[in-house]
């Protein structure tokens, strides 16, 4: 690319105003798995779903990667679509510029890229734009601080500082930044600070109407390392004349570098009731979940209660974000507990205190994916604007566009079978098993496409660092492919997780523990049987954790390893699974009888005592797995 022309697309000045007139490029739509393409006119009555590539480097020169997308609709009906234009490279802290194109039409078409703030060698990111509809003007909340020329991150403490321009044309011309520090960066918000980044939003309902409200995340540093953990609300009474800090989460961060909790990148909309639901990406924590939300009844002057985890949402860690569409709130991020990819809506119908499982979303697309922000078009029409890519998440950011009925809808309860352990609920059965003998009394058989059985989570679930058994019966003839028997916690490599499966191309069944040790790096443990048990009759297994060993034994025959010290099920969104892995990645064909898990090591002599297999002490799950209702 010619050096003038990269000079000439960059050097626009901020208050400069863009022409688009005859300069509309409708993109060519893509149509990720599951999704319906867009045909011509749609039908009436048919769901619509389409999408473009609105941002990548091969079709906008001046620019190596484009990230942190955000969106919204103005007073004037039109679309603006923010994001990071990074110069350099992929990386959080090089040379970043804030960019936007504008739509017109609703997101059909899209104008040109036009530079909304020049990083000029420095990080200017974090898009967090609010519309005020009163006074028409669009709000865009960012973060600065000194650029890199290499890929690596900002270092700790990193010199973040808030910033604040506007447009009062539609997002044609902007005013230029002033520095928003004096009013909403107090001095021990001096490490880490972070606009968004997504939309904020406009509260319309009871006293606080009018008001102004977006989210920012930051870290206390004490001149040697992070001591805190602050996630808020910045709020503005006066049309963004002033600012200042609303409803605050504060958490201190231990010693040796772990946190309950460190909720992140907030996400917000205001609820039918008038609250303000708060959602954040959860951090790393050692509470359980990648989610975290709170609540504000007050206009988000302050928080109801602290952030709590949402361990059964699966989500990577990443940023999502909300939307309300009547009495429905979507939640837009990836579906994949471990990686960030397969773009997902899930739905909220009680004001985000419970959300759809993900077997219930409705997948944007399975490519890569990362961050995202939704704006409502019309009446039942939404926009998604996400990081996508076959490659990697960050090989482009696209615009769907899509109609309410085009989301999956509504479901009813699940079928349901027994768990007999002390103060369980049912175990969510999914797909359509089959009924089948079992070793005593009947047992459930598995198809390998979308059957299985979950359990919610639930206080006793954790294992922790205690020791534990698991008892199982299954039979299966698969020759290829993994066969998931039970998965309890995480999944990837770094994620605290149980989990036992056949592996019958690999000749054997393997038994798996992740753990986490304070601060320390997370280590595995695994122990492997010499045959795969793939020949269509009924064998127990027995994973244990105890004396110092893992071992895991079918039909008495018994191999071990060396147990490695920590928990199984910190920072994981833990439930249990049988029949499938926790990121529906992989199915068993074949079936599964009395599965009892421990939380202490049994003997031989008590996995062979009927009173002890009956009875409730210190079982965490007992599934006979031989009836269901529903």
């Amino acid at each position: 690319m010619p050096s003038c022309l990269r000079a000439r697309l960059r050097s626009l000045p901020a208050t400069a105003a863009v022409t688009a007139a005859g300069l509309l490029v409708a993109l060519a739509p893509t149509h990720p798995a599951h999704a319906r393409p867009e045909g011509g006119q749609p039908e009436a009555g048919k769901p619509e779903f389409s999408q473009q590539v609105l941002f990548r480097a091969a079709q906008d020169p001046g620019y190596a990667c484009f990230r942190i997308p955000a969106v919204v609709r103005t007073a004037d009906g039109t679309l603006l679509a923010f994001a990071e234009g990074r110069v350099l490279n992929c990386g959080d802290a090089a040379d970043i510029d804030i960019v936007l194109k504008r739509s017109t039409d609703g997101g059909r078409t899209w104008g040109p890229l036009q530079v909304v703030n020049e990083g000029a060698g420095d990080t200017h990111g974090n898009p967090a734009p609010v519309v005020d509809r009163d006074t028409g003007r669009i709000w865009l909340a960012e973060t600065y601080n000194t650029g890199r020329t290499d890929s690596a991150s900002c270092p700790v403490p990193c010199d973040r500082t808030p910033h604040l321009q506007y447009s009062d044309d539609d997002g044609l011309s902007w005013s230029r930044p002033r520095d928003l520090s004096p009013e909403i960066l107090p001095a021990d918000w001096n490490s880490w600070y972070a606009t968004g980044p997504v939309h904020g939003v406009q509260l319309t309902r009871g006293r606080y109407a009018g008001r102004l409200v977006f989210g920012v995340n930051t870290e206390t540093w004490n001149g040697s390392r992070v001591t805190a953990n602050h996630a808020a609300l910045i709020v503005s009474d006066d049309h963004g004349g002033h600012w200042r800090i609303g409803a605050t989460d504060s958490r201190p961060v231990a010693a040796d570098g772990t946190f309950r909790q460190k909720p992140s990148e907030l996400t917000l909309a205001e609820r039918g009731d008038g609250a303000v639901l708060v959602s954040g990406r959860e951090q790393d924590g050692t509470d359980l979940g990648h989610r975290t939300q709170a609540v504000s009844r007050d206009g988000g002057t302050s928080f109801t209660a602290p952030f709590r985890d949402l361990p059964g949402l699966y989500t990577p860690q990443v940023q999502g974000s909300l939307l309300r569409l009547g009495d429905r709130l979507l939640l837009a991020c990836p579906g994949d507990p471990d990686r960030r990819r397969t773009m997902m809506v899930r739905s909220s119908y009680d004001g985000g205190r419970t959300w759809d499982s993900v077997d219930r979303g409705t997948v944007v697309t399975t490519d890569w994916s990362g961050y995202s922000d939704l704006v409502r078009i019309g009446s039942g029409t939404v926009g998604l604007l996400y990081e996508g890519g076959a490659v990697d998440a960050r090989d482009e950011i696209r615009f769907a566009r899509f109609t309410e009925d085009w989301l999956a809808p509504r479901r009813g309860p699940d079928p349901v079978t027994p768990d007999l352990a002390a103060r369980a609920r049912p175990a969510a059965v999914l797909g359509d098993p089959d009924e089948a003998d079992g070793v005593s009394g009947k047992a459930l058989e598995f198809d390998g496409t979308d059957d299985a059985v979950r359990l919610p989570y639930r206080a006793g679930l954790p294992l922790g660092t205690k020791d534990f058994t698991v008892s199982l019966w299954f039979r299966y003839t698969a020759t290829a492919g993994e066969q998931p028997l039970l998965w309890m916690g995480g999944t990837g490599t770094s994620q605290p997780q149980v989990w036992l499966r056949g592996e019958p191309a690999s000749k054997r069944v393997q038994g798996l523990i992740t753990v986490r040790n304070g601060a320390g790096a997370p280590q595995t443990a695994y122990v492997r049987t010499g045959s795969a048990y793939n020949d269509g009759t009924w064998h127990q297994a027995v994973l244990r954790r105890g004396g110092g060993r893992l071992s895991l034994s079918v039909d008495g025959t018994e191999s071990s390893v060396a147990d490695v010290p920590g928990s199984v099920s910190r920072n994981s969104p833990f439930g249990v699974h049988l029949g499938q892995r926790m990121d529906s990645r992989a199915f068993l064909t074949g079936a599964l009888d009395e599965v009892r898990v421990w939380d202490r090591a049994l003997t031989d002599e008590e996995l062979a005592d009927p009173q002890v297999l009956r009875s409730p002490q210190d079982t965490v799950l007992r599934l006979p797995l031989d009836r269901v209702r529903g």
